[in-house]
């Protein structure tokens, strides 16, 4: 068996995975929008742009995700992405950059369990938990 996350964004699909390809250090092996599908005649022309369906594969994982129809958009609730890391700095990096614009819950700091550990919602929307297992 394997779980995969899929996430789901308000317009902001191609920008997230975008920057999630780079501060994860993933590869988008997949990207398709609503106007290259055979289901372009079933959207408006201003939704043609929007992604369909995108997969991030990573060491360890793969991300997936798309842009929610107009009015079917819901914001994340009790959940997490968990990004499990072997090294402190590379942890903090990971923090750094998906804070950024967005909401720390957790700042990333040593805890009984890691050396490094925090919780987030980037500026996308997309909650993210970071803990350190070295």
């Amino acid at each position: 068996m394997q779980l995969t996350a899929y996430l789901n964004f308000d317009g902001q699909c191609r920008e997230a995975f975008s920057t999630y390809e780079k501060v994860l250090g993933g590869r988008i092996q997949f990207i398709q929008t609503h106007g290259e599908s055979p289901m372009k005649d079933q959207v408006s022309a201003d939704w043609h742009d929007k992604i369909m369906h995108v997969t991030l594969e990573m060491d360890g994982g793969s991300l997936m995700g798309s842009d929610a129809p107009p009015g079917h958009y819901q914001k994340p609730q009790g959940l997490y992405v968990s990004i499990g890391v072997t090294s402190y700095d590379e942890g903090a990096r990971i923090f750094r950059a998906l804070s950024e614009g967005g909401r720390v819950n957790v700042p990333y700091d040593k805890t009984f369990w890691s050396p490094g550990f925090a919780m987030l919602v980037d500026r996308f929307g997309t909650p993210w938990m970071i803990n350190c297992q070295a």
